[in-house]
C-alpha cells in the first residue's frame, strides 16, 4: 500500500472510531431518558459511519477504480445520516 492508502485508512479509521463512540453515547442516554430524538440520532450516526466503512473497504479492494460510484455512495450515505442528525435535533 502507498502512504495515501494508510493515511486513507488512518482518517477513516478516526471517523468510523468516533462515530461509533457516538452512538454509543446516544444509545446509553436514550436508555437513560426515553428520548426518541436520541434514537434518530444514533440512528444518523451509524449510516455516517456506514457510508466510512462501506467506502474505505471498498476503495481498498477495488483499487479506486470507480471513484465516481464510491463518491456516490458515500454521499448519499453520509446526507441521509445526517438528514436523521438533523431531525434528532429538532424534535429535541
Amino acid at each position: 500500500m502507498a502512504i495515501f492508502d494508510y493515511l486513507f485508512v488512518a482518517s477513516s479509521s478516526v471517523l468510523i472510531l468516533s462515530g461509533l463512540a457516538i452512538v454509543g453515547m446516544a444509545v446509553r442516554a436514550y436508555r437513560q431518558t426515553a428520548n426518541r430524538a436520541l434514537i434518530h440520532l444514533s440512528l444518523g450516526f451509524s449510516l455516517v459511519v456506514a457510508a466510512a466503512a462501506v467506502t474505505t473497504i471498498s476503495a481498498l479492494t477495488l483499487d479506486f477504480t470507480n471513484a465516481k460510484s464510491l463518491l456516490l455512495i458515500n454521499s448519499g450515505f453520509t446526507s441521509f445520516g445526517y438528514l436523521f442528525v438533523f431531525y434528532s435535533v429538532i424534535t429535541y
